[in-house]
């Protein structure tokens, strides 16, 4: 399991509303394609690309952006962030 949690801050909102993307809080060791083939088998979506970076805290962060015909609002709405 890749994928820890999703975040919502207000920064992940901007990025959900201007680029389609969503940020999740993710396991240190996990790759950017465990990342993208995880989001893609969970959520049933087409997954463009991922960004991972770990913060000052030791926690790594992917961005990942979602193809135009996934909104990610709506990825969203399912795990309860809107």
């Amino acid at each position: 399991m890749a994928i820890v949690n999703p975040i919502s801050t207000e920064k992940s909102i901007r990025l959900m509303e201007s680029e389609n993307k969503l940020v999740f809080l993710v396991d240190k060791k996990a790759t950017k394609a465990e990342i993208k083939s995880e989001v893609e088998e969970l959520f049933n979506c087409k997954v463009e690309g991922v960004n991972t970076m770990i913060g000052s805290d030791g926690k790594k962060k992917a961005y990942v952006k979602f193809a135009m015909d996934t909104p990610a609002i709506d990825i969203a709405t399912q795990l309860g962030l809107m």
